[in-house]
């Protein structure tokens, strides 16, 4: 078991990492003083290399950046970059159909549309965090509005453009039930009341990937949970595999359910068993179940946000199970991460290593990493580190 001094000391060194690193890159780089909302794409040294905003990383920082104005500290820096990037979604990024861009120009301007929900997640997580710092009951109400919308169209997503083809074979996938418990647990603050069935929903769909006998969280699934055996069935994302497990690990504690949380344990241990390079570290991006080489070219890099969710998840799982392994773990990827990805040079993480773990791309933002993964890891492992240290 880790001692108080050690606690301690990991606790200190996710603190200064996370307010003398990260948080003044992205205060110092991505903030458009002139257009409103952020510079998503970011060179090493923090110039902006491409204009565009990308509307899923504009909620991601304007979420992260409420969340620690509300639950760290109410510093009128934070709230103002939040609400440059509120302001900015609300003006350019909705459509009147209640979906929303991909992308924007650096004036505003539409450039990108996907056929998918996440950027409306992202919206709704930063509208209610961004409600709570300013006690803006309409902006949670439409945060609330925009949820049902999301919600309707995840139950039949040809409603995005997205067409059901005869030779389909008809399947589920893990990103999204896990997404919409995550903005259920944003949205409400971590309360069940007035969701109870969307939450026991996308519990239920979570579950379906999840197959025990074969200890593997699969991407994809047919309709009842049954194994595909194609690419994409075959498919594993040790790294989404883990995030999704740390969500319903929070949602475990909110119902009080043990058996839920026992489940929580075990996908994060399982994925992180078939993803970790026993070679040179860290955690492959893809794997297929069987062996074969996954058809995705970057399958062998080693990329920050899976990382970022298993520091997350083997901390979760130390904390309620007080198992050494777990600690052992986190430990392990803690220091992977922190001597693969931190920049001494010039602050920030790099996101992009190869399978050695080399910096294959020196950029520190664009268009699939900003203000996101990074601090929201360190803020609550942090937060779990001093938990541990009151104990």
């Amino acid at each position: 078991m880790p001692d108080k001094k050690e606690i301690t000391s990991l606790k200190q060194i996710f603190e200064q990492e996370l307010f003398n690193n990260i948080v003044p890159f992205w205060e110092t780089h991505s903030q458009d003083q002139k257009h409103g909302g952020y510079f998503n794409c970011l060179h090493r040294d923090g110039r902006v290399y491409e204009t565009t905003k990308h509307v899923w990383l504009q909620g991601r920082q304007a979420w992260m950046f409420s969340k620690l104005y509300n639950q760290n500290q109410a510093k009128p820096e934070w709230l103002k970059i939040a609400r440059i990037g509120i302001e900015f979604l609300q003006k350019y990024a909705v459509r009147p159909d209640k979906r929303l861009y991909f992308s924007l120009n650096r004036e505003g301007k539409p450039t990108w549309i996907q056929r998918k929900i996440f950027s409306e997640c992202f919206y709704i997580i930063a509208l209610a965090e961004y409600s709570r710092a300013v006690d803006l009951t309409d902006l949670m109400k439409e945060a609330e509005e925009q949820f049902e919308v999301v919600w309707n169209w995840s139950k039949d997503l040809s409603r995005l453009g997205r067409p059901v083809l005869e030779g389909q074979i008809p399947s589920r996938s893990l990103a999204v039930p896990m997404i919409l418990l995550n903005v259920i647990e944003e949205l409400t603050g971590g309360a069940s009341t007035g969701y109870e069935q969307e939450i026991e929903e996308c519990i239920r769909q979570i579950l379906l990937h999840v197959h025990e006998n074969k200890e593997t969280i699969f991407e994809t699934v047919g309709m009842d949970g049954e194994f595909i055996d194609s690419i994409e069935g075959r498919l594993l994302n040790p790294g989404h595999a883990i995030e999704a497990g740390w969500f319903l690990h929070r949602w475990a504690a909110i119902l009080n359910n043990k058996e839920l949380q026992q489940t929580a344990v075990n996908m994060i241990r399982w994925s992180h068993n078939q993803g970790w390079d026993q070679e040179h570290g860290g955690l492959f991006y893809f794997l297929d179940y069987k062996g074969y080489s996954p058809t995705q070219l970057e399958w062998f890099m080693k990329l920050w946000w899976p990382h970022n969710e298993a520091m997350i998840g083997h901390l979760l799982n130390f904390s309620v199970t007080g198992d050494q392994r777990d600690w052992k773990l986190f430990k392990l990827v803690q220091e992977y991460s922190f001597n693969h990805f931190h920049d001494d040079e010039y602050g920030g993480w790099f996101g992009y290593l190869n399978r050695e773990g080399v910096v294959t791309h020196t950029f520190k933002g664009g268009p699939y990493k900003g203000f996101f993964h990074v601090p929201r890891s360190l803020w609550i492992c942090l937060k779990l580190l001093e938990k541990l240290e009151c104990t």
